[in-house]
């Protein structure tokens, strides 16, 4: 059983949703998507990369094609892509986050633009 995520599987998730990415590049966007709200420090990001690999919703790959990235290759680095079960079960987390904030507008506990 994959949902609900937890919210460092779905962000991590999310920062993979345009293609392939290396751990610190995650660290960025996760903290970039969030305005700072949420910063995965290395050991939080590695143990969920690899609860993740284990329940197989992304993968290890060997790099990246770098101009698709626009950064330069590093050999060091591990780079990891979502598996297409790891894209349905991102698309099932997103559909019922929706659903939730939906009923929140609902309860008018939030504005109508307003998702924070």
């Amino acid at each position: 059983m994959h949902a609900p995520l937890t919210p460092v599987a779905f962000e991590i998730l999310l920062a993979l949703a345009d293609g392939e990415r290396h751990g610190y590049f995650i660290m960025q966007e996760v903290e970039r998507r969030s305005d700072g709200r949420l910063s995965l420090h290395p050991g939080t990001l590695y143990r969920a990369l690899n609860r993740l690999l284990g329940e197989r919703l992304i993968d290890e790959v060997t790099g990246p094609a770098a101009a698709a990235t626009g950064e330069p290759h590093d050999a060091r680095r591990r780079y990891y892509r979502l598996t297409d079960l790891g894209r349905a079960v991102a698309a099932a987390e997103a559909a019922r986050l929706a659903s939730q904030v939906s009923a929140a507008r609902m309860k008018n506990l939030l504005g109508r633009g307003d998702a924070s």
